[in-house]
């Protein structure tokens, strides 16, 4: 037993530890002579052909190229917003307003941005000014052209040194003479921005105009890379949205050995993607100037060859293909849900095609995981995306129900609750590959999370892992049930809470929903004040995880160590209020309530009015599985806790029912009719664990 402690302590250690990422643009260490930001807003990688942008083409083609996610804030970004988060290091938005950076007022050589103090004293951007003043500090000449320019480079009193309002304006001297230089590109955007706001419409110009504003920017950008002098490193940024859909923009890093490579960040643990706060810290860093302790971004890492404009075109394609089915997705999936559970009602109660509402239930628990198993498969389009999903979906549902473990009332739900969980676990031990752009994942140009343990996934590794485990607490009651319990919970809960998974709020709700499972199975009463403390305990627990991980260094950080130094600044308060207000808006979402209550109502109903809701099939249930009524019971417990502290709110309860319940029902039908395999023992595998 003590050996085994050691090794289950080794191991928690190194999945605290996470996955180490060397973080840094290539030459970090030696420094530029000088940098030169180019923001061209609303650039994204279709844009660019060698007929309508040579200028932008050429550029890229010397550099390390990936994509570039521009979330701040809301859904889609403005060019004030983007440059603000360049200017603070952190998702900034300007609060009343999302169109073009105001124009600055010159005074003398600089300018300064009318209203600045409005940043900081109203709309509560603390860290406006951060790289300005970072640069003045070192005493490192910068020079702004344009307005966006000007925004990201002022101090916090929104002063720039030198500006200029075009590139014509810039001379040979203002380039020899500032190592820092940055250019706000907004040919393509201001089209878009006729209202003073982005449209609220995917794209407002016709094919034609958009190639017309392109050569514009083009034209521009042209300008200042002919006037650049020797050694200059070059960052290309796609900055800002243009329209109403958010995309992945361009990002390109030139300097001396990059060309043909993957340009990505450790900010988003991915070789081909970064934010818009990485611009902040890999400026300071090519200039060799400390980046501030406030900035999340990282430096720009540059990765292996391989890198082309035809692959990242398809990441963003890809990303629009998910995101414009996902609507639909969670509707169909809450429409099949609510179907079922009337039909199931009115087919036990009539104690009618019990095995059609078995077989249903079945498949119904196996859609969940299907949307992260596809990524599995090659998809490019709407058609091969729900093929796979389709594939998947028959493949998981026939192991369930034609496996020699099918006439046990356990063993179909079996198989898929393990089939959930492994996919889970192997996702977050191989990097998270499946939740990036799945249905119930995360997708890059959405910018809410890059890697780890979406909160979505982790309602299906935590629902999954405890249905699992008491699974196998049912076949093994006792000591070992309760070990099964209290070490698969533990060790998913490490998995989510450690570098790996990075979840917050799941940690949280897990610890709850192992505790109360573990507590059922001993035959312990479960009180209100043990609940209370079972959540500090997770509570305690997640800010182990964050302490340890804000002891890593900066660029190694998640946003749970990134969430300690937020404490520490003060500035953790804005951060919980954007999730609970996130939290609260969900409530009212219309494809996730009719599945919370749909499922509550007849989880509840089945319960206390077994006989006139389910022809018994949930008592059978539990009197057939006492370790299944514990292990649901921890799955309420963990799905209630996760909607209170996940800014996915409903989302989170209605999948973790999604799975539970058609399970419930599934054993329930089986239990009602033994069958001769239940009473003389199943083939071996599967079958005998699931008795």
């Amino acid at each position: 037993m003590r050996r085994a402690l050691v090794v289950l302590a080794l191991l928690v250690v190194q999945l605290l530890a996470g996955p180490g990422l060397v973080a840094g643009a290539a030459h970090a260490d030696e420094g530029a002579e000088r940098v030169a930001l180019i923001g061209v807003s609303g650039l994204h990688w279709s844009d660019l052909t060698q007929a309508d942008t040579p200028h932008l083409w050429e550029l890229a083609s010397a550099s390390a190229i990936g994509s570039l996610s521009v979330r701040t804030v809301g859904n889609v970004t403005c060019p004030y917003d983007a440059w603000l988060t360049v200017s603070a290091g952190v998702r900034s938005a300007a609060g009343y307003r999302c169109g073009a950076p105001p124009a600055p007022r010159p005074e003398g050589e600089g300018a300064v941005i009318p209203d600045y103090r409005y940043l900081p004293d109203v709309a509560g951007q603390r860290d406006a000014g951060t790289l300005g003043e970072a640069l003045r500090s070192a005493g490192q000449c910068s020079i702004a052209i344009g307005p966006g320019a000007a925004l990201g480079l002022a101090d916090r009193q929104g002063a720039v040194p030198h500006y200029r309002a075009t590139p014509q304006q810039v001379s040979t001297a203002d380039l020899e003479r500032c190592r820092m230089i940055a250019m706000d590109v907004d040919d393509l955007v201001r089209p878009y921005l006729s209202s003073g706001r982005l449209p609220d419409v995917p794209d407002l110009l016709s094919p034609a105009a958009r190639r017309e504003a392109l050569r514009r920017a083009d034209a521009q950008a042209g300008a200042l890379l002919s006037a650049l002098p020797a050694g200059t490193a070059v960052l290309l940024a796609g900055m800002s949205d243009h329209g109403s859909v958010p995309h992945l923009r361009v990002a390109a890093l030139r300097e001396p050995g990059a060309a043909g490579r993957l340009l990505g960040s450790a900010s988003t643990r991915r070789e081909d993607i970064s934010i818009l706060p990485d611009l902040t810290a890999t400026v300071l860093t090519e200039l060799g100037v400390a980046v501030p302790s406030t900035v999340v971004g990282v430096p720009l890492a540059v990765g292996e060859h391989g890198a082309t404009f035809e692959r990242l075109q398809r990441a963003d394609a890809a990303a629009q293909t998910m995101r414009a089915a996902k609507g639909q997705y969670f509707t169909a999936l809450a429409v099949l849900q609510v179907v079922f559970y009337v039909l199931a009602f009115l087919l036990l109660r009539r104690r009618k095609a019990l095995s059609w509402v078995r077989m249903s239930a079945v498949a119904l628990a196996a859609l969940p995981v299907t949307s992260m198993l596809v990524n599995l498969l090659p998809w490019a389009d709407h058609l091969q995306l729900f093929g796979g999903m389709l594939a998947w979906w028959a493949a998981i549902t026939a192991l369930a129900l034609a496996g020699p473990w099918r006439r046990r009332p356990l063993g179909p739900p079996a198989v898929v609750a393990a089939v959930t969980a492994i996919t889970l676990v192997g996702d977050l031990l191989t990097g998270t590959n499946l939740q990036l752009n799945s249905f119930i994942g995360y997708s890059a140009e959405q910018g809410a999370r890059y890697f780890g343990l979406g909160n979505i996934p982790f309602a299906l590794l935590a629902t999954s892992t405890l249905l699992t485990a008491t699974i196998i607490a049912h076949r093994w009651p006792g000591k070992v049930g309760l070990a099964a319990i209290v070490g698969l919970g533990a060790f998913a809960m490490v998995l989510g809470g450690s570098g790996m998974g990075s979840d917050f709020g799941g940690v949280i709700a897990f610890v709850p929903g192992i505790a109360v499972t573990a507590l059922i199975l001993a035959g312990r009463r479960v009180s209100l004040v043990k609940l209370a403390a079972f959540c500090v305990a997770g509570g305690v627990i997640v800010m182990t995880f964050a302490w340890i991980n804000y002891l890593r260094p900066p660029s190694e950080q998640t946003h749970l160590g990134r969430f300690v130094g937020q404490l520490l600044s003060g500035e953790a308060l804005d951060v919980i209020l954007r999730k609970l207000q996130a939290m609260l808006g969900t409530l009212l979402s219309p494809n996730l309530m009719p599945i919370v209550i749909a499922a509550v109502a007849f989880l509840v109903y089945a319960v206390l009015r077994p006989d006139q809701a389910s022809f018994g099939v949930v008592p059978t249930a539990f009197r057939h599985s006492p370790a299944l009524r514990a292990g649901l019971i921890g799955t309420l417990v963990s799905g209630v806790i996760g909607m209170l502290v996940n800014d996915s709110g409903a989302a989170v309860l209605a999948m973790a029912l999604a799975l539970a319940v058609p399970l419930l029902l599934a054993t329930g039908v089986t239990a009602l009719r033994p069958t001769r395999e239940q009473v003389t023992g199943a083939p071996a595998g599967l079958a005998r664990a699931t008795r």
